[in-house]
Parts: C-alpha cells; structure tokens; sequence
C-alpha cells in the first residue's frame, strides 16, 4: 500500500496555488474545474510522479474548525522534508515567509516552523 495522494485545507486555492508554487517550488500537476472548487494537486519538483498534496477548500465548517484550532495551538498541518534546513529557512526567508520557529535540533533532526498564509503551519525536517 503507498500513499498516492494528500490533503491540506487552504482558505484560498488561487493563493495557496501561488504560495506552494512559487515560494515553495512545488510543480502543479493537476487543476481540474469541479464546480465551485478545483481539484488542484501538486508535486515535489524532485518526484513528480510521487505523492501528490491536494490543495482542498476548508470550505465545510469542520474543515473551517479544525484549520483553525490546529493552528492556533501551533501544530503543523503536515511535514515537508528538505535536504538542508538552513539554506531551505534562508531561502524561504528572503521570499518574506513568517516562521514560528527557527531551525532547531531535536535529537537527529533539525526541525523549523512556518506559516503558509492560507490558514496553515507547516512543519519543515532535515533528517
């Protein structure tokens, strides 16, 4: 069993599409009208045939509730991995992205904290 697909609630797709490709660097793989919405998935420039993060409205109140709660008790919605934290928090530092928390080792991984401005924190890793 692999993990094909994933999900993150955002407040806005058309400003997460812009944050996680941009900023982020993720490659746009799908963006599929469904109604109201888009089905807009995205993947790691470096696995573009891997797991796929599905950018999903929060537009249901659980959704709206839990993206909130979450947030505000400074938890990640979901890990990103990277190869080097520092050049990675660096980088993304001088693209203007708000961390809540610093590279910071924890055992034998060094762990930072950002906020993605559609509603999340992401938590990035370099085992």
């Amino acid at each position: 069993m692999n993990i094909i697909v994933t999900s993150l609630f955002v407040q806005d797709q058309d400003k997460a599409l812009e944050f996680y490709t941009e900023t982020l660097g993720f490659v746009k793989k799908h963006d599929v009208p469904m109604g109201k919405f888009r089905w807009i998935a995205l993947v790691s420039p470096d696995a573009q045939e891997g797991t796929e993060l599905i950018l999903e409205p929060n537009e249901h109140p659980a959704a709206k509730e839990y993206q909130k709660r979450i947030s505000a008790e400074g938890i990640p919605a979901t890990m990103f991995g990277v190869a080097d934290i520092h050049i990675e928090y660096n980088r993304l530092l001088e693209n203007g992205v708000k961390f809540t928390m610093k590279p910071t080792k924890m055992g034998e991984f060094t762990i930072a904290v950002f906020d993605d401005t559609c509603g999340n924190l992401i938590q990035m890793i370099q085992k």
